[in-house]
């Protein structure tokens, strides 16, 4: 990831802070993007610590002019971007079979809408650096069916689509790829993985009877962003632990 500056939204907590900080340590400059400004400073601190150039901004991806913005602090401070990771969700609330309207578009916004702007935001900046790549967050509940609202399981499969238009449309200068984690623990599952009950019925799901680690899912989104990775576009990776092979 020498000489690459990549953006990645929700980078104050699981997954995104994973991603910024391996980007980091393999040479990007990365702008660390989260709606919780404490934790977007957090993110930062901790890769300049460890001998990384980043940068914190505050914003929300699910108002276009914050998409617009953050895209212009990035190249007003590295005047370069090459790599862009749709980190930022919310899953639901409750687990609802049919979730009141207010939560279907919270869920929504956030993980499809707010994918779209940011990459939509991007776009000029990422073509114009000649080799650009997106990386978006889906989920294997993207691919399949599962337990979650369907809310989180339409955002997601959506993704995935989008993913795969995107990676048509905008090569050849600009590469799209997404990933699909199954259950990761991050803040985001804690409540998830505190109820035994459920934990003991989705781990039985799992053939590596475990779940994923954030660090393994950005192992995958720095292949993807890296030039090792020159001749993908348009793929949806599962990191499931095998649960989508059943």
């Amino acid at each position: 990831m020498q000489g690459k500056v990549a953006l990645v939204t929700g980078a104050g907590s699981g997954i995104g802070w994973a991603t910024a900080r391996r980007l980091a340590a393999e040479g990007a400059r990365v702008a660390c993007v989260d709606r919780a400004a404490d934790r977007a400073r957090e993110t930062v601190r901790a890769i300049t610590a460890a001998g990384g150039e980043a940068l914190a901004i505050h914003a929300d991806v699910t108002e276009p002019a914050d998409c617009e913005r953050i895209v212009d602090e990035t190249l007003a401070r590295f005047s370069l971007l090459t790599t862009l990771v749709n980190s930022a969700g919310v899953r639901p609330e409750r687990m609802d079979r049919t979730p009141p309207p207010g939560e279907w578009e919270r869920v929504v916004d956030t993980n499809l809408t707010g994918t779209y702007l940011a990459s939509r935001a991007a776009l000029p900046a990422l073509s114009a650096s000649g080799h650009g790549s997106v990386t978006n967050l889906a989920s294997i509940y993207g691919l399949v069916g599962g337990s979650l609202s369907p809310a989180y399981a339409a955002s997601k499969g959506a993704v995935v689509n989008l993913s795969r238009q995107m990676a048509i449309q905008w090569a050849p200068k600009v590469r799209v790829n997404c990933v699909c984690p199954g259950v990761i623990e991050t803040p985001m599952t804690r409540a998830l993985l505190d109820d035994p009950a459920w934990r003991e019925a989705i781990l039985l799901k799992y053939p590596l009877q475990r779940f994923g680690q954030p660090d393994e899912v950005a192992a995958a989104i720095l292949y993807l962003a890296s030039d090792e990775a020159a001749f993908v576009t348009g793929v949806a990776l599962p990191i499931d632990g095998g649960y989508t092979a059943g």
